[in-house]
């Protein structure tokens, strides 16, 4: 049995991460500032034998004794990264920086959890990883973009100057349950304003294409890649393509079809395609995803069906 620190383990992908390792009967340590994460997402292992919840903030350092560290402390939607840049910027450089101290310290692997958005507004389509990106170095989104590229920078050179071993996942859009109801991603937002009966807003004329792949399918991705021999980046999300309009219909369909859409301009640097060439960890880790967008919208509704349920939607 190892010991598996997982930085931002109260928030959406964390604590789904977090219940896969503790069901294979693994001992978790969960770090957590609580900025997005929320403690009701681990309520279930609070006190459990195996299981230690600590608030902490990566950009402060910490000695702990621990096996494997999985790097996922980070806000990764717009409206809570661009709250503040600068701190978000600190996270992803000063986090990854504490972090890979540690892992060099106690000799443990570490997975960073980076992001598509290392691509920016791709001139490549779909993006393989050899794809350096077209990012705006000095956008609205590039405390988060450019916060990600140089951690991934600091993992390789902390691998080539101190024989840690990095894994390191490109993660593309993930949904599913315990998003936020204000998380501001493309389907929390047409899931919210559905269920709201509110118009679903769509920015630019919704020509724009995502790709979008279940927490859980996700989660096994990262399972892989951490107990496999390939250091990455490597891509993980679901290749199927979708305009943004389409996403919108099919929310539409399940929810309230006679809701309208309703047109904004489209935000500073928003990418008009993401979509990825998943070939490398098909080969490497014998992973593609298995569940469909109308598969995973269901569940998803359900969760957000329950949080909107609840006085004042206190779960934002």
């Amino acid at each position: 049995m190892r010991i598996h620190l997982v930085t931002g383990g109260a928030g959406f992908l964390g604590s789904h991460l977090i219940d896969r390792l503790m069901d294979a009967g693994e001992e978790v340590i969960c770090l957590d500032n609580y900025f997005t994460g929320r403690k009701c997402n681990i309520d279930r292992w609070i006190g459990h034998p195996r299981f230690e919840l600590i608030r902490h903030d990566v950009t402060e350092p910490i000695k702990i004794e621990v096996d494997r560290i999985w790097h996922l402390a980070c806000p990764a939607s717009p409206i809570h990264y661009q709250f503040n840049p600068v701190k978000t910027a600190k996270t992803s450089f000063i986090g990854t920086y504490n972090m890979l101290g540690l892992a060099r310290r106690v000799g443990a692997r570490l997975l960073l959890a980076s992001t598509s958005e290392v691509y920016g507004d791709p001139e490549i389509h779909p993006q393989p990883e050899s794809y350096r990106g077209s990012v705006n170095p000095i956008g609205i989104r590039s405390c988060y973009d450019e916060g990600k590229r140089i951690a991934e920078t600091l993992c390789f050179d902390y691998q080539r100057m101190n024989a840690v071993e990095v894994r390191v996942a490109r993660i593309f859009n993930t949904y599913g349950p315990r998003m936020l109801i204000d998380d501001g991603r493309v389907v929390s937002n047409f899931i919210v304003q559905a269920l709201r009966g509110e118009p679903l807003t769509i920015y630019g004329d919704g020509s724009q294409s995502r790709s979008f792949c279940y927490v859980s399918d996700l989660v096994d991705g990262l399972m892989r890649l951490m107990g496999g021999e390939h250091t990455g980046p490597m891509n993980l999300g679901n290749p199927d393509e979708f305009t943004i309009r389409e996403l919108a219909d099919q929310v539409r369909q399940r929810i309230n079809p006679a809701l309208p859409l309703i047109e904004k301009p489209l935000p500073s640097d928003d990418p008009r395609q993401r979509q990825p060439d998943i070939g490398f960890a098909k080969g490497a880790l014998g992973w593609e995803p298995t569940v469909s967008l109308e598969q995973g919208l269901g569940p998803t509704i359900d969760s957000f069906r329950n949080l909107l349920a609840l006085p004042g939607d206190a779960a934002a």
